[in-house]
């Protein structure tokens, strides 16, 4: 790539918030088993190409434009995705699974305070996150199935607010701050 190219920009950025949007969703979906023969676990293909791969690229791209926090985000979730992605159906513990919950919570509680100051939906999307993490870890540790289903629904609640502000970006749709948003999504980033 040229030096002079810029690498990342705020449609990288819009791109990661679509791809975590998605990814989210899908595996929070999966989790409240409100489809029938839909599991978490059928999310694994999207996790590891969409939430993983694409991620955290988007992320390499964010810090090559200077954009730490957005890439610290993007490459810190796109390799817990992708972990996650690959290594489900894998035979673990319960105790082992609710430890990389427990982990993937701590990562979004750091990204939650990184995220201050850029508004409801940046903060609200890794907010949720850790919520539905610390619910799924817990949910595992203890094997409850109803705190498991509460983390899905954090996690799907995560994903749209994350789609949300993805696609208000790119049509110029109002955000929570009642203002349109502009070039990328700046209120999650």
């Amino acid at each position: 790539m040229d030096k002079d190219v810029s690498a990342g920009s705020a449609t990288s950025t819009t791109l990661g918030h679509l791809a975590l949007g998605l990814t989210l969703l899908a595996f929070g979906v999966g989790n409240t088993g409100v489809i029938d023969n839909v599991a978490a676990s059928d999310a694994a293909a999207l996790a590891t190409w969409v939430g993983g791969v694409a991620l955290f690229v988007v992320g390499l791209l964010e810090f090559r434009a200077g954009n730490g926090g957005t890439g610290t985000a993007f490459a810190g979730l796109g390799a817990f995705w992708f972990t996650w992605g690959t290594g489900t159906g894998a035979e673990v513990s319960a105790e082992a699974a609710g430890l990389f919950m427990l982990l993937f919570a701590l990562l979004a509680l750091t990204l939650t305070a990184g995220a201050s100051g850029s508004g409801i939906l940046g903060q609200g999307v890794y907010g949720l996150l850790c919520v539905s993490m610390l619910l799924l870890a817990i949910a595992s540790f203890a094997g409850n199935d109803g705190l498991a289903k509460a983390g899905g629904w954090a996690a799907a609640v995560a994903g749209l607010v994350a789609w949300y502000g993805a696609t208000a970006a790119l049509a110029h749709w109002p955000t929570f701050s009642g203002r349109a948003a502009g070039r990328g999504v700046t209120a999650t980033g």
